[in-house]
């Protein structure tokens, strides 16, 4: 990557929930490029002095893995490197310059709301114990299941401390700060089993059965080859969870799905050169030729001549209306 690319990422193409990746970039910058993870996360201690494993984990799998995706840095040996060569100081100064003001405008833009979420959770909870209680979440909200990349979490008091709730790992739930906002401090539900949901899977369900079959997945859904594929490399993508239809998933099993959509999609189309295009397809519901009552979305490869005249596309479930003006 050369200055201009960063330049320009960070300028137009920097999507920010909060203000780390600037301020890992900015480090890695004073750094000759290269910074470990914990000389990041004391840089995010500047703005918000809190316990420095909770950061550490968040420069891992929040602005690291963005930035990694994006080609901006690298990670090896518990250290990421700047992947930006032959900068001169004056163009390492200028970069520097602009992270400062992404900093500024979103903290500007924000407010004392920028760490809110964090205050409240390093007054009460203590950074051994949040991040216990996180990694037992496997850093999701027990509530929507939503992940930490996505949205900040809490760690909540199932009892609320103003209702005699301890601060022990028993009485401790982890919650993005939607859920948390919502729940009141006179609330004491506990959320923890809510995540079991996710767990939940029919024996006799045949997508169920074959999970173990799966070649790739993450924490919320899975990949399978279609048995009867309509086109060579015809995959499936399929929530863990036994559900029927996909508007009964929750927003982080969507997410989740595509996330595997479009992962599924970049290495089909490396391996086969032959594809020009995908059609994107869900059966949902008896009536709309849904035959496995577990949800699972079509990922089919087209090729040119596949098909005399491919126009109209998905139109063709209903054979007279495919072909339009």
């Amino acid at each position: 990557m050369k200055y201009q690319q960063l330049k320009d990422f960070i300028i137009s193409k920097m999507k920010m929930q909060h203000i780390y990746q600037p301020v890992m970039i900015k480090t890695l910058l004073e750094n000759e490029g290269l910074a470990s993870v914990r000389k990041i996360a004391e840089a995010f201690l500047e703005k918000d002095q809190s316990q420095i494993e909770y950061y550490e984990q968040i420069t891992r799998s929040m602005p690291g893995k963005v930035l990694q995706k994006h080609g901006i840095v690298d990670y090896a040996d518990k250290a990421f490197v700047l992947n930006v060569s032959d900068l001169t100081s004056e163009q390492r100064s200028e970069l520097i310059e602009l992270c400062n003001q992404k900093i500024k405008e979103y903290e500007n833009k924000r407010g004392k709301l920028v760490w809110k979420h964090r205050a409240r959770d390093s007054r009460e909870v203590p950074g051994s114990l949040r991040y216990q209680v996180l990694s037992k979440a496997k850093f999701r909200c027990e509530l929507c299941g939503i992940a930490a990349d996505e949205k900040a979490l809490d760690v909540d008091h199932i009892v609320p401390v103003n209702k005699g709730g301890k601060t022990v790992i028993e009485n401790l739930q982890a919650l993005c700060y939607t859920c948390n906002s919502q729940k009141r401090d006179l609330d004491d539900t506990d959320f923890r089993p809510w995540k079991d949901m996710y767990r939940n899977i029919d024996p006799q369900c045949v997508f169920c059965k074959i999970q173990s079959k799966s070649y790739e997945s993450n924490e919320l859904a899975f990949v399978l080859e279609d048995k009867y594929p309509v086109t060579k490399h015809h995959t499936l993508i399929l929530p863990k969870r036994h559900v029927r239809s996909f508007f009964e998933l929750s927003s982080s099993e969507q997410k989740a799905c595509l996330l595997l959509l479009e992962s599924i999609k970049e290495k089909i189309s490396k391996k086969d050169s032959s594809i020009n295009g995908f059609n994107i397809g869900i059966n949902d519901g008896h009536d709309a030729g849904q035959t496995i009552f577990h949800c699972h979305i079509h990922l089919i490869p087209r090729r040119k001549g596949d098909v005399p005249n491919p126009k109209g596309g998905i139109r063709h479930v209903i054979p007279e209306k495919g072909f339009y003006k």
